[in-house]
């Protein structure tokens, strides 16, 4: 229900208008929490976070910005950080106690990683590829000539970005006699070295990545870090399409993820994930998503570009686009595989009287339920 003030909390009789004070543009982005479906009911957490409310660190050249469990309690298993690195600026050498898996959402990023064997990975990526950097491995990012946007996801909710191990920290925090005796220099040539982290910071634009590789030592993992996922060719469904990279594609990963656009009316199918919470980052459209719990518990949230949405394993949902143009949606998975549970399949592969004693469903409904995987509908 609207008028001149904008939509109103009255859903048929219930509800009343709210006069005031109110943030009317936050109220018009998020209709089904401000006038809930009658659907819902009880009470889940909220599973909806967007980075614009994040804290954002302005660095030298680029910008971090985190959602944690700080920001998103309900997200305990991952948490996720938004980063910007402008041409040539570096993301310092460091490590992290969490695995951390990427994808660039602009420009152009050279992600550079040596592994325990003393295995070289250095690697150009574009929209749409990826990497897994597993916990404890050294790497650096750096923004090549028109800078980089990605996405990063963590395996623990409890991670944060401020608290990464840095080389100008641990350099900075050891004597410099033990420096000396490490490297085998005098403990003179490291007067110079940062005593503060420099995190982000900028640099020249690198040289051509074969340049690069050829003063290096060909030597690269058994098991790429990266994934150019940019080349891999989606799925198509009736409403839109899945790309799916997980351990079977991507085999050092152990987290897996789907990649998913979904056409205006267009849907993905109602469905749970039995063995991993969903971590979500919505890069376009506006999308609803009703979550479904247990004890009759439901709740409706909508979405659109730069929101985090949180999926609990083994809880019911969908995504639905209710705008007018594609919702692009990345869905991350603390599991190295993607699995689910299609509704329309499991009632489709019981028994037809079973379900009708269930749900009392008329023909039509009984014929439309049909066994295979549609994963995104109209």
């Amino acid at each position: 229900m609207t008028n001149e003030a904008g939509i109103q909390p009255i859903r048929g009789t219930r509800g009343a208008n709210d006069p005031g004070p109110r943030n009317q543009i936050l109220d018009l982005q998020n209709p089904d929490v401000f006038i809930p479906p009658e659907t819902d009911n009880g009470s889940l957490p909220n599973l909806k976070f967007p980075f614009a409310l994040a804290h954002n660190r302005l660095e030298d050249g680029g910008w971090a910005r985190e959602v944690t469990l700080r920001e998103f309690p309900a997200s305990k298993s991952m948490a996720g950080v938004n980063m910007r690195l402008g041409p040539g600026v570096v993301r310092e050498l460091h490590w992290h106690k969490e695995a951390e898996w990427a994808y660039i959402l602009q420009g152009t990023a050279r992600l550079t990683v040596v592994d325990p064997d003393g295995n070289l990975s250095i690697d150009d990526l574009k929209p749409g590829d990826m990497w897994l950097v597993p916990s404890g491995i050294p790497h650096s990012i750096q923004g090549m000539e028109d800078g980089t946007e990605f996405l990063l996801v963590f395996d623990d909710g409890n991670f944060s970005e401020n608290e990464t191990l840095l080389i100008t920290e641990y350099m900075a925090h050891t004597p410099p006699s033990v420096l000396a005796k490490n490297f085998g220099v005098d403990a003179e040539h490291f007067a110079n070295i940062p005593k503060s982290e420099k995190y982000i910071f900028r640099q020249p634009v690198p040289q051509p990545l074969e340049v690069v590789r050829s003063q290096l030592p060909d030597s690269p993992p058994p098991q790429p870090y990266v994934v150019h996922a940019s080349k891999i060719e989606p799925t198509k469904y009736s409403g839109g399409t899945v790309k799916t990279v997980d351990s079977r594609t991507f085999p050092v990963t152990n987290l897996s993820a789907l990649i998913i656009e979904i056409e205006p009316g267009g849907m993905r199918e109602m469905h749970w994930h039995p063995d991993a919470d969903e971590w979500q980052y919505y890069i376009e459209g506006e999308a609803r998503m009703t979550v479904f719990d247990a004890t009759s518990k439901a709740r409706t949230f909508n979405y659109r570009a730069g929101d985090v949405g949180f999926v609990p394993k083994t809880l019911g949902h969908y995504i639905e686009n209710i705008g007018s143009t594609p919702v692009r949606v990345v869905n991350v998975f603390n599991s190295r595989l993607c699995t689910d549970i299609s509704l329309n399949q499991w009632l489709a592969l019981t028994p037809p009287e079973l379900v009708r004693g269930h749900l009392n469903l008329d023909d039509t409904v009984m014929k439309a339920l049909r066994p295979g995987v549609r994963a995104v509908v109209r």
